[in-house]
């Protein structure tokens, strides 16, 4: 198998709406990547074997920007399906979580933002992240359901 072929099953993936105390989430600049390279996204990544989600979420955000997550909940899940044949079919589980510290990121980013719902059309967001943000902004304005 090629490293541009993926299993032709689901693959568990876990992404974090992370809030800082002014309600803005955290995005992160993709960077040394084939897929999303130059595009914004959450902190999140593939559940590990023998992980629940909620340690997988626990775990990339702190590899991925080396803040600890001290509160998360289960938000929603989201089928991302293949775009093309040969491409990933995610299960994306969102929580929005609560985090101390400072970020500082991995090799897989470049930069992050701290984002607030009137910044959304300025940033590209891939991997369907973009559609979390917002529900998460109209939930918490109360525009929920």
């Amino acid at each position: 198998m090629s490293m541009e072929q993926y299993p032709q099953r689901p693959v568990p993936a876990v992404r974090a709406l992370v809030l800082d105390s002014a309600g803005r989430v955290l995005l992160l600049k993709r960077a040394n990547t084939g897929s999303g390279a130059g595009a914004w996204c959450l902190p999140g990544g593939k559940v590990d074997y023998g992980q629940t989600v909620e340690q997988a979420v626990v775990r990339e955000v702190l590899e991925e920007t080396a803040l600890e997550v001290t509160a998360s909940r289960f938000f929603f899940y989201q089928d991302s399906l293949p775009e093309d044949p040969d491409g990933m079919h995610c299960i994306n589980f969102y929580f929005v979580c609560q985090a101390i510290g400072k970020p500082r990121l991995n090799e897989e980013s470049s930069e992050y933002a701290w984002i607030g719902e009137g910044d959304l059309p300025r940033f590209h967001i891939v991997f369907r992240n973009g559609e979390a943000v917002a529900r998460l902004f109209s939930e918490l304005n109360g525009h929920g359901r």
